[in-house]
């Protein structure tokens, strides 16, 4: 049963990671590389195929127990750069109605997020750290990308 879960847990992940940087990549944010679609079906191919290739070179750099702790440490992150999103968006005025939490939840979010973090071990925080290094590399490439474009139009 838990290995199921374990791989059910997988492939949710691969889907969602491929979704988001795709996203990331018509957003901007990633080299538009990645939102390359195939033609009639519109499935983000070259998104599925990076991280399909960084979901196996993790397999084959540690064991079932790393790889899901460092999707854990990883998703913790995406968890805390919500509710942070929350506090910092509750101060924002619209003129429609909108769900609103209590205060005291996104606090007490952010709170266990950091107390799960101490959970990990180094050698998940070098793997995290790597992976984060990776994606701020190609965030880092496309600004210049997109900054060189904005000068050569400029002149």
């Amino acid at each position: 049963m838990a290995l199921i879960a374990v791989a059910n847990g997988a492939l949710l992940t691969m889907i969602m990671s491929s979704r988001l940087t795709y996203g990331m990549a018509e957003q901007g944010l990633f080299p538009s590389v990645f939102s390359r679609v195939l033609p009639h079906r519109r499935t983000p191919w070259v998104a599925i195929v990076a991280t399909t290739l960084v979901a196996m070179i993790l397999s084959l750099t540690g064991g079932l127990e790393s790889l899901a702790s460092t999707v854990v440490l990883l998703l913790l992150f995406v968890f805390l750069s919500t509710n942070i999103a929350v506090i910092v968006l509750r101060k924002d005025e619209v003129s429609h109605r909108h769900f609103r939490i209590p205060a005291v939840f996104p606090y007490l979010a952010i709170a266990s997020c950091i107390l799960l973090l101490t959970q990990q071990t180094g050698e998940i925080w070098l793997r995290t750290a790597i992976l984060l290094a990776v994606g701020l590399a190609l965030y880092a490439v496309q600004t210049l990308v997109r900054g060189g474009a904005r000068a050569t139009r400029a002149s």
